[in-house]
């Protein structure tokens, strides 16, 4: 690839560039002009593209395998437990205590749900008897009545356990 050269660094030249500039500013000075970019030949974009295979990593394998051997896998009887402590509060009356905006509910944007009261719907931390690393696991049904509508608008959120309280039964 070739750069272009630069303009003439003397005075004299200088001087007799910019006049010519400063008399036409769309005249064709040499100085002036950007050269063009060449176009790559074929076998010089496809050398340029070339895939190589990757490099062989031998060292990470061996700590590979031990991460995943020695990696802590919860036993069953912990996630059941975990599913029985969550299911007794499926189907519960919950307030909110802590401050949750929530921005997915079309009629009011940026709602926020400090004080609403809801219905806990389901509990999303285990799926088929495997714990799932849902950072928000309790699903809540809120029913929200707008002014000049007939029907409550209904909607869900995801919330932490620790951002809400159980008032009763539903």
């Amino acid at each position: 690839m070739q750069f272009p050269t630069r303009p003439p660094t003397s005075p004299m030249a200088t001087t007799a560039a910019t006049a010519t500039a400063a008399a036409s500013p769309f005249s064709s000075s040499s100085s002036l002009l950007i050269p063009r970019r060449r176009l790559l030949s074929p076998a010089s974009a496809s050398a340029r593209y070339r895939i190589h295979p990757p490099p062989r990593c031998r060292a990470r394998l061996p700590v590979a395998r031990q991460v995943a051997v020695g990696s802590d896998v919860s036993s069953s009887s912990d996630v059941s437990d975990e599913q029985a402590a969550a299911a007794r509060k499926v189907g519960k009356r919950v307030r909110v205590k802590a401050p949750v905006r929530v921005h997915h509910v079309a009629k009011a944007p940026g709602l926020e749900l400090r004080g609403m009261e809801g219905v806990v719907k389901q509990y999303v931390g285990v799926w088929k008897s495997k714990r799932v690393t849902a950072n928000l696991p309790f699903k809540v049904e809120f029913e929200l009545k707008l002014d000049g509508q007939d029907k409550p608008v209904r909607f869900l959120a995801h919330l932490r356990e620790e951002e809400f309280e159980i008032v009763g039964d539903e």
